[in-house]
């Protein structure tokens, strides 16, 4: 019989984050700002600061080409913000 274990700890786990594409940055990075999403049929309220994030759909060599206004979700990877949404 295999064993499997998984160690876990306070603070060991991801945190994400509903997002909104403000504007193409470069290539692959857009500047983003994180949204929250409420009841059914109200709009996502955008809150703090725009950051930049890559989209990991999209080539890391050729310009992204998704449009401002599209939605996703982020998460922090090491020091990086990523996120994955087809064009």
């Amino acid at each position: 019989m295999k064993e499997i274990s998984v160690v876990t700890s306070p603070g060991a786990r991801t945190t994400v984050w509903a997002v909104k594409i403000k504007s193409h940055s470069s290539y692959n990075v857009y500047n983003v700002i994180v949204v929250v999403i409420g009841g059914p049929g109200s709009l996502p309220v955008e809150i703090g600061k725009q950051t930049q994030a890559a989209n990991l759909a999209e080539s890391f060599h050729e310009q992204g080409t998704l449009a401002a206004g599209t939605y996703a979700v982020m998460a922090m990877v090491g020091n990086k913000n990523v996120f994955y949404a087809k064009p």
